[in-house]
């Protein structure tokens, strides 16, 4: 799981206790990440820790509670090097809500629920673009803040691609469909007229 091995490369460079990690990947990572959820951030140390990969001390304060701090183990060591020195392979196949949206929008036979997704998608992801564009302007980001921005920025070209390539290619599809919709009903308008009805045509 990547945040785990994210916290296990944290604490390779140093022993730190919860609120100190999560600060660390935030400023590391930057905004856009997204920020951390320290209930979450405790569920991957606790399961760290059960899998041997770091140990805790807990440490009084004299003025605060005491403090869990977390350091790497050999383990935790091992397993670190183990995935950086493996590709980031992404999961077969592509799921994303949007497409779900597409397949809704043929479905219903409307060339215009088709165009109304497709125009809310493509001006969603240009407001992206310009608010990355905003982010890339910011003074003292990071290399890595700034390669995500990059990141970002390129996967929502990609995005308004392929709302393009959706525009050119479902058009007929949906015309298929409607077609097929109308045959359908004047079938079940055949099949619902009475023997009386039938005998008369």
């Amino acid at each position: 799981m990547p945040l785990q091995h994210a916290v296990l490369a944290l604490l390779a460079a140093r022993p730190a206790h919860g609120y100190e990690l999560k600060t660390e990947f935030e400023q590391t990572v930057g905004d856009q990440w997204g920020g951390l959820n320290i209930g979450h951030l405790y569920q991957v140390l606790d399961r760290l820790s059960r899998d041997g990969l770091i140990s805790s001390e807990r440490q009084s304060q004299a003025v605060k509670p005491d403090r869990i701090v977390h350091q790497l183990t050999a383990a935790g060591r091992a397993e670190l090097d183990r995935w950086l020195s493996e590709p980031t392979v992404q999961a077969r196949g592509y799921r994303d809500d949007f497409f779900l949206k597409l397949m809704a929008a043929v479905q219903s036979g409307s060339a215009d629920t088709l165009a109304g997704v497709l125009s809310r998608q493509r001006a969603h992801l240009l407001r992206e673009l310009h608010s990355l564009a905003v982010a890339r302007r910011a003074t003292g980001l990071s290399a890595v803040e700034m390669l995500l921005i990059t990141a970002a920025e390129l996967h929502t070209r990609a995005d308004l691609d392929l709302v393009d390539a959706a525009e050119s290619s479902l058009s007929s599809e949906v015309l298929a469909v409607a077609a097929a919709a109308a045959v359908r009903g004047q079938r079940q308008e055949a099949d619902a007229e009475t023997p009386d009805e039938k005998r008369a045509l």
